[in-house]
């Protein structure tokens, strides 16, 4: 016995060590991407599990994403729902999804993923909400590196589109300078996934991102000023890099139903008619959009 019990006391000693690996370092040896499949705020991180909930804003936010990709990459990939998310305060805040999506022309269903930033508002620049989209991916791809930087000073941005947001446009302007506007004809309201995402999200920046579900809304028209020509027909100028649409539509609820943000105390319903100014930039980069939102003169007085 005394033998056997040295000869377990040696093997014990001769056991090797385990080593807990910085989190960090665990998951550059892991196949999962940080933020969306392990969480930030674990340590070690711990896996992100699917939820597939109905949260209106993390919708939001990976249709932002998916638009740009199909901008950038020339498809017309349809938003179906989001599978998961997480969140991380940096500088703003940020919004990791992945959602399930779905290519029209030949119905495959695939993951997605896209990373958009909230930058919150309002900025020194007059936003009242700004939102970068930094990554928009069909997974699953690994480790691959993210670029979060976004170049103010690209020459890919004019600074026509720099500084301030603008107001609301006069008759004037458009009557003096008709090249640099395309007015909406009312056929391409409607039926356009664009229009009526920058719709949802100049009503996202009104309501304060305080929206809990979809609420209708009906575009009444859009304008869209860029410096950027078209080469075959006037319609191109919705797809331009970098833009800024004037935005009129109506949210058709039941004033009584809805306050502006949710706040029952607030006078200011969401139903009725709105204008909404929103700019659109894109610095050159892949997978790079940025969207935002302006208060007319009108909305400041409500």
């Amino acid at each position: 016995m005394d033998k056997r019990a040295k000869m377990c006391e040696s093997s014990e000693e001769r056991l090797p060590v385990p080593v807990r690996l910085p989190p960090l370092l665990a998951l550059q040896r892991s196949v999962m991407d940080y933020g969306f499949d392990l969480d930030f705020n674990s340590d070690p991180p711990s896996l992100i599990e699917p939820e597939w909930g109905k949260d209106y804003n993390i919708g939001l936010y990976g249709r932002i994403g998916l638009q740009c990709h199909n901008f950038q990459k020339g498809t017309n990939f349809k938003f179906i729902r989001w599978e998961k998310h997480s969140m991380q305060m940096t500088g703003s805040m940020d919004f990791y999804v992945t959602l399930e999506a779905m290519d029209p022309a030949n119905g495959s269903v695939f993951s997605f993923q896209t990373l958009v930033c909230d930058q919150g508002g309002p900025r020194r620049l007059g936003a009242r909400l700004s939102l970068i989209n930094i990554v928009s991916r069909i997974t699953p791809i690994g480790k691959q590196p993210v670029d979060e930087y976004w170049d103010e000073d690209t020459p890919a941005i004019h600074d026509f589109y720099k500084g301030p947001l603008r107001e609301w446009f006069s008759d004037e302007a458009l009557a003096c300078d008709s090249k640099k506007y395309y007015v909406v004809p009312e056929s391409e309201l409607h039926d356009n996934d664009w229009l009526q995402l920058l719709m949802e999200v100049a009503f996202f920046s009104k309501a304060d991102r305080g929206l809990k579900a979809y609420l209708p809304l009906e575009l009444n028209s859009v304008v869209v000023e860029t410096r950027e020509d078209y080469t075959t027909e006037a319609r191109e100028k919705l797809k331009a890099d970098n833009a800024i649409f004037y935005i009129s539509y109506k949210c058709c609820t039941d004033p009584s139903s809805v306050t502006l943000s949710g706040y029952p105390h607030d006078p200011t319903t969401l139903a009725g008619d709105h204008h909404a100014v929103v700019r659109k930039t894109m610095d050159g980069k892949p997978e790079h959009m940025m969207l935002e939102v302006s208060r007319t003169k009108k909305q400041e007085k409500e």
